[in-house]
């Protein structure tokens, strides 16, 4: 809205009201990292074996020599899946012969573990994994999980930016807030894997629907140089210190009903943001609502100690100022010309393994060396430092050389991992955490320079393109953690190499650092290999049109 902007000027950048809607809205975030990640504990696998019945005829020999060896990272353990058929082994019991010196083990019948598992309660209590016993047959039950959570992501990221044009953003912000919640809390009840993953779809949906409704509420409230500010730091920042608490919490409650309990409660306490956080003033005009929207300016001006003008918005000048209707754009309009489609598809292609790399990570913490809980805390922390750099490059680098050069950083090192030698476990976890930060900051700059790439008219569409690019990312992830059950490094062989080739595509991008947003096509810069050939003619020209709000849908 043109003079929007210009008759809320007099309210200043950061006065007490920007502070308070800056640290609240972030503050709203905080749930979002425990849910984000809770999977890390509510679907921890421990180590198990097959149960042998007390009521079978075995000798105190032959019950430990129950369980069959087998070999795992070099090390020969006992098996998790299977065990000697019991029947033989109570035969050889009572004729009293002993395992090993009169009866051949690796020559026995072995059988699948009929009568349950045991699991080792050192590092879980409880999980989803032994209330169902979601292992062996059924462990594909456990990826598939984290990733119907993140089905529910992509789903929420398509309606919640169209919720939230329709009811206000204040309504769905509270009403997603209330979903992610409620949804969580009806989980502790659940009363089959069914009935918890289906629970767990509709709070990914209700996970990033809050998220995103908070950003574009902080977006339209806050003035142009705090909203940098609010964007690339505040909700990164306070997402992490979210995921931060997480491991905090799992360590001290080990039941997985009841760390989802204590993980609900906090999302309690946003109920009272409902009579402190306004509608968003921008909305509101746009729907005609300008009493409500000069109500919600005076307060904020009396907030700041300001006085307002007796007239903020006259009615026929707002109607005036509204954008003309500009050209509808449709989806191939991200691929009319061979520059554009090349941009487009690298930038898929950007997104969707950033994503692998971010949440493979993530998920892994507790497949790294040492404790799962530090693991997961520090890979929590290093974030931090990864949003802080992104925005310091940003703020002064070419995109492309800091894109390409994070991106580098974390695949190389998360590949170099295979060849730290077993004993030195501290420095595999120091590659793995250096892994972690190079893609992160990739991925916080992402949206940024996705922006700088498209022209107005398909701005929004190329954002939320590439954005359902990187939740398909996050719903394929859980698989790469899931192939470490076959080969330890083989997921850290995959994403590393993932990530270091994106990395090298990025440099052919075009490098939009210092550069005005694109109002049309013809203004869109040319990948490298393009730049001395004649972009292709024939494209829809679109009348030059106010910059749109770019949310990340």
């Amino acid at each position: 809205m043109r003079d929007y902007d210009a008759a809320t000027a007099f309210l200043g950048e950061w006065g007490r009201f920007q502070r308070l809607v800056f640290f609240l809205l972030s503050a709203s975030i905080i749930p979002n990292g425990f849910n984000g990640m809770s999977v890390v504990f509510l679907a921890g696998t421990p180590e198990h074996r097959c149960v042998v019945p007390r009521g079978a005829n075995l000798s105190g020999e032959w019950r430990n020599a129950s369980i069959p060896l087998e070999l795992r990272d070099g090390q020969e353990v006992p098996s998790r899946c299977r065990r000697y058929r019991l029947a033989a082994l109570a035969n050889f019991s009572a004729l009293g012969l002993r395992p090993g010196s009169d009866v051949e083990l690796e020559a026995l019948e072995q059988e699948p573990c009929l009568d349950g598992w045991e699991y080792s309660r050192d590092v879980y209590r409880s999980t989803i994994i032994t209330e169902w016993n979601l292992v062996c047959e059924d462990d594909w039950k456990a990826p598939l999980t984290t990733s119907l959570f993140f089905v529910g992501v992509l789903i929420g990221s398509f309606i919640s930016g169209q919720l939230s044009d329709r009811f206000g953003r204040k309504n769905i912000l509270f009403l997603t807030m209330a979903v992610q919640t409620g949804f969580s809390f009806l989980q502790i009840f659940s009363t089959s894997w069914e009935m918890f993953t289906v629970l767990f779809l509709i709070v990914g949906m209700g996970q990033i629907s809050n998220y995103v409704v908070a950003f574009i509420l902080g977006t339209e409230i806050l003035g142009k140089s705090v909203r940098i500010l609010f964007s690339t730091l505040g909700v990164c920042i306070f997402f992490a210190i979210g995921y931060m608490l997480l491991p905090l919490f799992a360590y001290f409650i080990r039941d997985w009903r009841m760390l989802l309990l204590a993980l609900t409660v906090p999302g309690l306490f946003c109920i009272p943001l409902w009579w402190i956080i306004p509608e968003s003033p921008r909305w509101l005009i746009s729907q005609g609502r300008y009493k409500e929207a000069e109500a919600i300016i005076q307060k904020a001006a009396k907030m700041n100690g300001i006085p307002a003008p007796a007239v903020l918005f006259d009615t026929a000048e707002m109607q005036d100022s509204k954008p003309q209707q500009q050209q509808k754009a449709i989806l191939l309009d991200l691929f009319r010309t061979r520059n554009i489609a090349t941009i487009t598809i690298m930038s898929l292609l950007l997104w969707f393994f950033t994503s692998i790399g971010y949440f493979g990570l993530s998920l892994s913490t507790p497949d790294w060396h040492g404790n799962a809980y530090v693991n997961c805390f520090l890979s929590a922390v290093i974030e931090v430092p990864a949003y802080v750099i992104a925005w310091l490059l940003l703020r002064s680098l070419p995109r492309r050389y800091s894109l390409s050069g994070t991106l580098f950083l974390g695949g190389s090192v998360v590949l170099f991992i295979q060849l730290v030698p077993a004993e030195l476990n501290v420095l595999s976890v120091g590659l793995v955490m250096l892994g972690k930060f190079g893609i992160t900051a990739a991925f916080s700059m992402l949206y940024v320079y996705n922006v700088e790439l498209y022209p107005t008219l398909v701005r929004n569409m190329a954002v939320g393109a590439t954005s359902t690019a990187s939740r398909l990312g996050s719903i394929i992830a859980p698989y790469f953690v899931y192939l470490g059950a076959y080969d330890r490094f083989l997921p850290y062989i995959l994403m590393g190499s993932l990530t270091v080739l994106i990395g090298i595509l990025t440099l052919f991008l075009p490098e939009s650092f210092g550069n005005p947003l694109p109002e049309r096509f013809e203004q869109m810069l040319k990948v490298k290999c393009f730049r001395n050939e004649q972009q292709t003619t024939g494209i829809r020209s679109s009348k030059e049109s106010p910059k749109s709000l770019i949310t990340p849908l």
